[in-house]
C-alpha cells in the first residue's frame, strides 16, 4: 500500500458538487493498493499515520500526534499512485490493485482508522473527486509497505 499523507489546516471531497467528506486540522491520506497488499499491511499502515508525530508542540518541534492535536483524517483512494510511467508518456497502471480487492482494504484502512479513534471522512471510492486542502507546513509524508514491512 502507498500513503501519501499531507497535514493540513482543512480539506474536502466533492463529488458532483456534493461534499462527501471534511475535516479540519488532520490529514489528508491518498491511498493506492496494490495487488499483494494485505489487511495486516492496511492495519499497520493506519497505526503509522495515526502515530506519526508531525504537529508542533509549544516549542515549535514536530512532537504530537492526531489525537494530541483533535486531527481527523480525510481519506481517498488513488490507484494513480501504482502508475509506472518507465516506458513512454502514458503512466501503466497494471501495479494497481483490481476493483473489489482495492475497494475492500481501502475501506478497511478507513475502519481501522477509526477503531483507533480517529473520526475519519472518505471521499467514493471509484468516483471523479476533486479533492481541496490548505496544506500546512507543507507537510507532505509519503508511506510505502514494500518500504516499512516488506524490506525490513
Amino acid at each position: 500500500m502507498r500513503a501519501v499523507l499531507q497535514r493540513v489546516k482543512h480539506a474536502k471531497v466533492t463529488i458532483d458538487g456534493r461534499v462527501s467528506g471534511e475535516i479540519g486540522t488532520g490529514f489528508l491520506i491518498l491511498l493506492g493498493v496494490a495487488p499483494e497488499d494485505t489487511p495486516e499491511e492496511a492495519l499497520y499502515l493506519a497505526k503509522k499515520c495515526v502515530g506519526l508525530r508531525v504537529f508542533e508542540d509549544e516549542n515549535d518541534k514536530m512532537n504530537l500526534a492526531l489525537a494530541d492535536v483533535g486531527g481527523k483524517i480525510l481519506a481517498v483512494s488513488q490507484f494513480t499512485l501504482y502508475a509506472d510511467c518507465r516506458k513512454g508518456k502514458r503512466p501503466n497502471f497494471t501495479r494497481a490493485a483490481k476493483g473489489d480487492q482495492a475497494r475492500e482494504l481501502y475501506e478497511y484502512f478507513v475502519d481501522c482508522c477509526r477503531g483507533l479513534g480517529v473520526e475519519t471522512q472518505t471521499g467514493e471510492f471509484g468516483a471523479d473527486m476533486k479533492v481541496e486542502l490548505l496544506n500546512d507546513g507543507p507537510v507532505t509524508i509519503m508511506l510505502d509497505t514494500d518500504e516499512l514491512i516488506r524490506k525490513k
